[in-house]
């Protein structure tokens, strides 16, 4: 169950075009917006918000863009060939609207907030610029474009967790749903982007969460994944951000409610339905969350914990405040407490100043790992971080393709050994969908989030819980039949 950098790089841009939105009783929207998202899950779950948003200003989602009134890519800037396809994109919305002069096409999201006023000023291929913090304002902005001006916000917010707005879900099968529990990130490691283009880290009010996650759960969906850039960090006694909470008062502080807490929470009102959670930081997971996980059945055993590298040295560069040796202590307590986690992971090669001998060590930590699978990328910069600040991006191109490579091959191997540990036995698999290999077979993930597939049977159907013998494996997929 490996990526390598090309499918890597597929899912990283992969565009999720807007479903039609039906709603009983409502028959006054007119206009049809079109919505493509690209890069992080937090993308596609922002624009669930922005489809809400827009419904409520006579909105309604569209898979076909000839037929659109307003487009919006929701875009990630994490790297350059992500941009570069937006770009061109954008290139051919822009042909569609040579035929609709009356379209308006905008950007949203982390590419809006990096290149700011520079799309409007260099690209001359958008009339609307958001950042993700400014979505509420987006109808005041389409107002503005009426008259052909172009239109701009992307300030961002301490404060703004979009609590109170109930996502329209796009898409999708009607099975997994994705809530926001975080936004933002505090953790400046200098290779990333995402605390310039997402702002502070803040929390969201359990309560909405809550109310959000029982609102799936009635509308039928069995999958419930709590998301943010960093979820262990979670922390909620009021609002604000983290770094705040030391000015909370007494009261606030007694009755503030952390990750572990939360997690609790959401298992215990959502026992129907499995909980997943993501991303996140070594640095943050305490052995509470471990605990928790251990304690509720319904929450999947598997944990997605970003290293990066497996050198000490490296770290410190990345400003990833965790060493080796913590982690693999952080590894060992999650063996130890659900001996059947699984675990996955992103990781750099040729990071600024990585030697051989560092790379070998992240080798050497993944065989100690076991990962069941990872996100694998050689180092590109990204402007304005840290890094390409302050550091020299100086391990050639083809040492740091050569060293992906080594990565890619030995994750193939220990995927292969873990799934293969997942055979032989039963697992409760969740059916998501039709197989897109063959039309006679499901496709569902067990506990551990390794996909599944199986013959189709006449008494059952996508949403359903079934019991499944995995008879056999490649990488990438467990292939059984229905006990």
């Amino acid at each position: 169950m490996v990526q390598n950098d090309r499918n890597m790089e597929k899912e990283i841009i992969e565009k999720r075009q807007g479903e039609v939105l039906v709603q009983k009783g409502i028959t006054k929207n007119v206009k049809k917006l079109f919505l493509e998202s690209y890069g992080c899950q937090m993308n596609f779950s922002d624009s669930e918000v922005v489809a809400s948003i827009l419904h409520n200003e006579g909105y309604n989602t569209t898979t076909q863009p000839e037929e659109a009134d307003l487009i919006l890519l929701n875009t990630c800037s994490i790297r350059e060939k992500a941009e570069q396809t937006i770009r061109k994109r954008l290139s051919q919305f822009n042909t569609v609207k040579k035929q609709k002069p009356y379209l308006v096409i905008g950007v949203l999201g982390c590419m809006a907030e990096r290149l700011k006023t520079k799309f409007l000023e260099e690209e001359h291929l958008v009339d609307l610029v958001v950042g993700p913090d400014a979505y509420r304002d987006l109808p005041n902005l389409l107002k503005d474009t009426e008259d052909g001006r172009s239109a701009i916000n992307v300030l961002l917010s301490k404060e703004e967790t979009y609590a109170d707005i109930s996502p329209v879900r796009l898409g999708g099968n009607g099975v997994t749903a994705f809530v926001s529990i975080t936004r933002g990130c505090d953790n400046m490691c200098t290779f990333c982007v995402v605390p310039f283009t997402r702002g502070r880290e803040r929390s969201r009010d359990p309560h909405s969460i809550l109310k959000e996650c029982r609102e799936l759960v009635e509308n039928g969906y069995k999958e419930i994944t709590l998301l943010g850039q960093n979820v262990d960090s979670y922390l909620w006694y009021g609002g604000g951000p983290k770094k705040d909470f030391y000015k909370a008062g007494e009261l606030q502080k007694a009755t503030a409610v952390d990750f572990a807490q939360l997690l609790d929470l959401v298992a215990t009102a959502c026992s129907g339905a499995r909980i997943r959670f993501s991303t996140s930081n070594p640095q943050d997971m305490h052995e509470e969350v471990l605990h928790v996980m251990a304690k509720h059945e319904n929450i999947c055993k598997y944990i997605h914990l970003p290293v990066q590298s497996g050198n000490t040295a490296v770290l410190q560069r990345m400003n990833r405040r965790h060493t080796r040796e913590e982690y693999m202590e952080l590894l060992d307590k999650i063996k130890k407490i659900i001996p059947d986690c699984a675990i996955s992971h992103d990781m750099i090669s040729g990071f600024c100043g990585e030697t051989e001998e560092e790379h070998k060590d992240t080798l050497s930590l993944m065989e100690y790992a076991k990962y069941d699978f990872g996100y694998m990328f050689a180092y590109s910069e990204r402007p304005g971080t840290p890094a390409h600040k302050n550091m020299k991006d100086d391990v050639p191109v083809e040492i740091k393709k050569r060293r992906l490579t080594e990565i890619i091959d030995l994750q193939q191997k220990l995927s292969l050994e873990r799934m293969r540990s997942y055979t032989q036995k039963v697992h409760e698999v969740l059916i998501e969908g039709t197989s897109k290999k063959s039309e006679k077979q499901w496709y569902g993930r067990i506990s551990q989030n390794a996909v599944a597939v199986f013959p189709k049977t006449e008494n059952t159907k996508i949403g359903d819980f079934v019991k499944v013998w995995i008879k056999d494996c490649t990488s990438a997929t467990l292939i059984g039949e229905i006990v």
